[in-house]
């Protein structure tokens, strides 16, 4: 599944990986589950839904 993000600060939505959306999950909650909220985030933006962690938003590319 491609994602893309998108901070608070931005104008425009970037494709990422898998590895990258970890890494922007750890940067954005800390000691919380990094992984748990990966899952949320993948599940819940299958049907199209914008996903808000911290300062970035996530949803799923079209691409």
């Amino acid at each position: 599944m491609n994602i893309q993000t998108q901070y608070n600060y931005e104008k425009t939505w970037t494709t990422i990986d898998e590895k990258d959306t970890l890494r922007i999950i750890e940067e954005e909650v800390g000691d919380a589950d990094p992984q748990g909220t990966l899952l949320y985030v993948k599940e819940a933006i299958k049907n199209g839904r914008v996903i808000s962690v911290g300062s970035c938003k996530f949803r799923k590319s079209d691409i």
